[in-house]
């Protein structure tokens, strides 16, 4: 089944991403950077454009014709978005221009009127800087307490250690679902509830697995989750919180002015209900509505669908990859159908810099990631200043990582001829 899956999915798709037909340094592109930033395909390209051609009006706040239908669109992606995830109503979706914007709304909200002096904060060594750096400030605001779980020897989530850092003291857990860097796919359903036995809230930063996986956020029972829109084939720019309805009610503002206010006077203003009260001004309205847009394409092809194809391309690339003795991948190995970790690797080659090997492959057409991406507290864990990274998603193929693979063994041997 798998092997007829490349030419039904892959090939079917390619047409609609016309980023991928240009060449780089006169070599066909080879887009493996997509943990960074997906491609978008010409659907949601024409929704953004016929958006501002036809519809362009600001939202809520006029009746005529422009305005009903940039706001009925507007919305309608919320009704998307809360779909796709499965939350219980629209009303728990918060539009946020990225995933950081929606872990600080957390943490300057409801973590301003919840986290006092002492209390503890668990997060783990492999986060984005985006769920760290905010639990910092707020932790040097409050006098409250971080403290973290760290990796097993096969670099992924230490369960074990985790149990015994919750207390009655532990009150937020933050916990990426899918490392950008390890790959790995932390069991964040068994964390919250783990979590919720203490009392303790659950946020989880889901970039990257909602853009690969099948997310129900009422089965994993967290209380926020966050992702971006440009990791599943949305502009920059636009992005979503997901919360618990009641949680959502009892949070103050975070931003004040139009839009989230229910009346206002010279002395004091009363506020929206949700989402509309942590929407405050005019918001990315197009971007919203290619939001919705993403969601109905990836949805068309089936998560399932893509999840499997991932998998297939997994199994593939760290075959490859195992084969380079130069090679140092990061984080656990995947299961022998491809499951269990990510599309992405996170790699070294001995004594060559990251940045100078993806220069080397950029001269091929292959473009990956360098540096820390975003996890410099985990890669000191692993003990690499830097690393380089090559992920895939449903568009790419075999061919492509065999030209990377290409591309990488003749980029380590020409240092290997410099470093002798």
């Amino acid at each position: 089944m798998i092997a007829t899956t490349e030419k039904t999915l892959a090939d079917r798709v390619r047409d609609d991403f016309p980023i991928l037909k240009q060449d780089i340094n006169e070599q066909p592109l080879v887009y493996l950077d997509n943990a960074a930033t997906s491609q978008k395909p010409v659907q949601v390209l024409d929704t953004l454009r016929r958006y501002y051609h036809l519809d362009n009006a600001n939202v809520h706040r006029g009746v005529h014709t422009l305005s009903s239908r940039a706001t009925d669109a507007y919305e309608g992606a919320r009704e998307k978005i809360a779909f796709f995830v499965n939350a219980a109503s629209e009303k728990e979706i918060i539009y946020t221009r990225n995933a950081s914007e929606g872990i600080n709304l957390v943490a300057n909200t409801w973590g301003a009127s919840n986290i006092r002096e002492g209390d503890e904060i668990i997060l783990t060594v492999m986060e984005h800087h985006s769920n760290l750096v905010p639990w910092q400030i707020l932790a040097q605001k409050t006098g409250a307490v971080l403290k973290f779980v760290e990796l097993t020897e096969t670099e992924e989530f230490d369960m074990e250690q985790y149990k015994s850092l919750l207390s009655e003291k532990t009150k937020l857990v933050g916990a990426v679902h899918v490392s950008n860097t390890l790959g790995c796919i932390n069991p964040v359903k068994e964390i919250a509830a783990l979590a919720h036995e203490w009392g303790a809230k659950v946020l989880i930063d889901a970039c990257q697995s909602t853009p690969h996986m099948k997310i129900d956020v009422q089965d994993l029972d967290c209380d926020w989750l966050v992702a971006s829109g440009h990791k599943m084939c949305a502009p920059t720019g636009i992005g979503f919180l997901y919360g618990k309805l009641d949680l959502l009610r009892s949070m103050p503002p975070f931003l004040g002015g139009g839009e989230m206010i229910a009346d206002v006077f010279l002395d004091h203003s009363t506020y929206a209900d949700v989402p509309h009260r942590f929407e405050a001004g005019t918001p990315a309205i197009g971007e919203a509505v290619a939001l919705g847009a993403a969601i109905d394409y990836i949805s068309s092809i089936g998560m399932e669908q893509i999840e499997a194809y991932e998998q297939y391309l997994t199994k593939y690339l760290f075959e490859r990859l195992n084969q380079i003795s130069e090679v140092r991948v990061y984080g656990p190995q995947p299961k022998p159908d491809g499951s269990g970790r990510a599309a992405l690797a996170s790699f070294t080659c001995g004594s060559v810099h990251p940045h100078d090997l993806s220069t080397i492959l950029d001269r091929a057409g292959v473009a990956i990631r360098a540096g820390h991406h975003c996890t410099q507290p985990l890669h000191r864990a692993i003990g690499a200043q830097s690393t380089a990274r090559v992920s895939v998603y449903f568009y790419n193929t075999r061919e492509e990582i065999d030209v990377f693979i290409a591309a990488l063994k003749e980029a380590i041997e020409f240092f290997s001829g410099i470093f002798s």
